[in-house]
């Protein structure tokens, strides 16, 4: 390490997403600014062997909830945002932050004062789409383009990525994206903070600790791509579940009305599911037909998603 170098410090950030109430949340802490962040913690390279397990190791110490299956997201340390702190100190050095992707079944309530599940639209209310446009969503529009002014460049972003005009769909997966635009366009308090001007009066939602807004919007927007391709989302659901439960799960992720009986058709047509022989009596109406994940390779052992075929 060269003089005066204060080198690089590593820290792991974990997201953690779960289904409460038909709602899907994160597991969050509480960071040293009293805001809102994910569980994260410092890699120490001569403590810790793995990343993997210093990841599990801090987030069960600071929330009480233990891990099952993470997979690495991105790494983050981009200058001039704050990231993630590793370690205090004096040194100032560059800070970088490895985040994880967690999903889970097991959303009981988490033992420690500091932590808890938190909807996920808190953090992201314009990314739901299933009652279309929001007054929040409306009002963002309105400030991205008195940013934008006449820059073309930046009048074509706002449209992509709000599907603006029939030239446009709306992709649920681009949700980092969405956010990166509104970082950009000064229009959410983490660009405030980092650029040390005033927050404007937008409703951009709940801002997070350090950098971990724009970490939980790479978690959910792989979510989100990933349902499409993997059957991730049986992650979330219990061993036993109806399609109503399935679908509602579904929407809650991608924060689209799904047309139902499509839905049903292409679930059916994945041979991902097999029916278990039992009813549910807690739908508050006829009986259900209970499922669960098939057994074996469907599809001839192909990677497989579910259908996210949206009301018109």
């Amino acid at each position: 390490m060269a003089a005066g170098d204060p080198g690089v410090r590593i820290s792991l950030s974990a997201v953690v997403i779960a289904l409460r109430e038909r709602t899907a949340c994160v597991l969050t802490t509480r960071g040293d600014d009293g805001l809102a962040a994910l569980p994260f913690g410092p890699f120490d390279p001569v403590r810790d062997r793995t990343f993997e397990l210093a990841l599990r190791a801090f987030v069960t110490a600071q929330t009480g909830f233990g891990l099952g299956f993470v997979e690495q997201l991105y790494t983050f340390g981009d200058a001039g945002r704050e990231a993630p702190r590793a370690t205090p100190g004096p040194d100032h050095g560059r800070e970088v932050s490895i985040g994880y992707l967690a999903l889970t079944a097991d959303a009981a309530g988490v033992p420690t004062a500091d932590a808890q599940w938190t909807p996920m639209l808190d953090f992201f209310p314009w990314e739901d789409w299933r009652q279309g446009r929001t007054a929040a969503t409306t009002a963002i529009l309105e400030a991205l383009q008195t940013w934008a002014g006449s820059d073309a460049r930046r009048l074509a972003r706002i449209d992509s990525l709000f599907a603006l005009g029939p030239a446009h769909r709306w992709n649920e997966g681009r949700v980092l994206e969405r956010y990166e635009l509104l970082y950009e366009a000064g229009l959410v308090a983490e660009s405030a903070r980092d650029h040390d001007h005033p927050p404007l009066p937008v409703p951009t939602g709940r801002a997070m600790a350090s950098d971990h807004r724009r970490i939980l919007a790479t978690g959910l927007g792989r979510l989100r791509s990933k349902l499409k391709y993997r059957p991730v989302l049986f992650d979330l659901m219990a061993e036993a579940f109806t399609l109503s439960d399935l679908q509602a799960a579904a929407e809650a992720v991608a924060c689209l009305t799904l047309h139902k009986q499509n839905f049903r058709r292409g679930v059916e047509r994945t041979g991902l599911v097999e029916a278990t022989g039992r009813l549910s009596t807690g739908t508050g109406g006829r009986p259900a037909e209970m499922f669960r994940v098939a057994r074996g390779d469907p599809q001839g052992g192909e990677a497989l998603g579910l259908p996210l075929p949206a009301q018109r």
